[in-house]
């Protein structure tokens, strides 16, 4: 917990965004209270995530549990691959390396770490763990390939980036999100799953497999993509709300607005 004292600039954001969200609902003291969380919380995580490789040799019955698995086995028959629509919510790592050694073939779109040592890292961990990692800056080629190879291809959409998207609702604010999902969605007949992995009280892992999300595509594609953006959106924020010590709410997710982009 030192580095909730310590580290006092992301601390403040950190304060900052659970007022925005929660400010008319929860006192002062309980966003502090959730504040301190989210840094236990982090900690937690990592070090898990650095525990990948020996989390699966000794196997994942023990640690994880899972509902749902049905939906997505339901998206990728018949050779099909499927968006894996998460967040930096809970510890979106492991989940990436369940779902490689349960038998679904998965590249994950990120952009690279700021320091190149620890972006390496990273990148061996997910493909000790079975995965392949998609860089950002030049993913478009790479992704096409991996839906038509039939990988599921895991998108968090859950931060405010450079890449095009659409200003919808998040926590009642407006927030540039990503439409990237969508437009393979509608171009290539792919379903988007929303799939998410939390820490429980206990420190073992759930991971709670989410119905496709019921798209609209009509003449009119502008509004579908706003319609569809803030579906992606809520599923996000709903289970956020849940859990919201399991989110990263130091990141700037309300960066840009409609005024200023």
């Amino acid at each position: 917990m030192a580095a909730f004292y310590l580290a006092k600039g992301v601390r403040r954001k950190t304060v900052r965004h659970l007022t925005i969200a929660f400010g008319h609902k929860k006192s002062a003291s309980e966003l502090n209270r959730i504040a301190r969380q989210v840094f236990l919380h982090i900690g937690t995580i990592a070090t898990d995530a650095i525990r990948i490789p020996q989390i699966i040799e000794n196997g994942f019955d023990d640690l994880i549990t899972v509902e749902g698995r049905e939906h997505l086995d339901r998206a990728v028959a018949h050779g099909h691959g499927a968006i894996i629509l998460t967040g930096h919510f809970g510890n979106w790592e492991l989940l990436g390396a369940w779902l490689a050694q349960n038998g679904y073939p998965l590249k994950v779109v990120a952009r690279s770490a700021y320091d190149p040592r620890l972006d390496r890292m990273i990148v061996e961990t997910r493909n000790q763990a079975g995965y392949i990692t998609i860089k950002r800056s030049k993913a478009t080629r790479d992704i096409i390939r991996g839906i038509r190879q039939g990988y599921c291809i895991g998108m968090l959409i859950d931060v405010d980036t450079k890449v095009e998207g659409v200003f919808v609702k998040f926590f009642n604010q407006w927030a540039h999100t990503a439409i990237g999902p969508l437009v393979l969605a509608e171009k290539y007949g792919v379903k988007i799953v929303p799939v998410f992995m939390r820490l429980k009280k206990d420190l073992t892992y759930h991971i709670e497999i989410q119905d496709p999300l019921q798209l609209q595509f009509t003449e009119d594609k502008e509004r579908d993509l706003f319609v569809n953006a803030q579906k992606c959106s809520n599923v996000c924020e709903q289970i956020i709300r849940h859990y919201p010590e399991q989110w990263v709410w130091m990141h700037e997710r309300w960066k840009k607005q409609p005024n200023t982009f």
